[in-house]
């Protein structure tokens, strides 16, 4: 938690001296892999952030998210059983590499709070790989995992990204 406290705030103090900004929003669909893969079917979230250039190559930024879990109807022993949902909302750092205009790789690190019943969440890491489709929107790949006490939550989805710049004078 130090950590991310120390990033915000060196985040906040970088904002005086880059002129690049922007509010990113994104949406994402996957499947579950591993632990939850017998009991979610389909995985769709939501995230909203903002990210600050550190130059052409480096973007760092904060994310907030939320991420659902549809529970699994046809791959249980006894169909009659509902499982709940899975439900998480994750808190992040963002990092963003460029290595061309047209490309990007990063990660999002910090904790997803865990919303339903019996989910007290964990540490939070989304690795992903992006692609400009036009000046404001991306497509991008990601795996996520969450390290739960007994289980991993891990995804694997692909996403839409949309980004309102904003630049201010200093």
């Amino acid at each position: 938690m130090k950590i991310f406290v120390i990033a915000v705030a060196l985040l906040f103090t970088s904002a005086y001296t880059h002129a690049q900004e922007g509010l990113k929003i994104g949406v994402q669909g996957g499947i579950p892999l591993n632990d939850f893969n017998d009991e979610v079917g389909v995985v769709l979230g939501a995230n909203i952030g903002y990210m600050w250039a550190l130059g052409e190559v480096v973007d760092l930024g904060i994310m907030a998210g939320y991420t659902y879990g549809f529970p699994e109807k046809f791959g249980t022993d006894n169909p009659l059983v509902d499982l709940p949902s899975v439900q998480f909302a994750p808190l992040a750092i963002s990092t963003r590499i460029w290595p061309s205009n047209s490309f990007s790789f990063g990660i999002d690190v910090g904790q997803a709070l865990g919303i339903s019943q019996g989910n007290d969440g964990g540490l939070y890491y989304r690795p992903q790989i992006g692609f400009l489709m036009s000046a404001n929107t991306e497509l991008n790949i990601s795996y996520s995992a969450i390290v739960l006490e007994e289980k991993e939550w891990n995804t694997l989805t692909l996403g839409f990204l949309f980004t309102i710049p904003s630049k201010r004078s200093y």
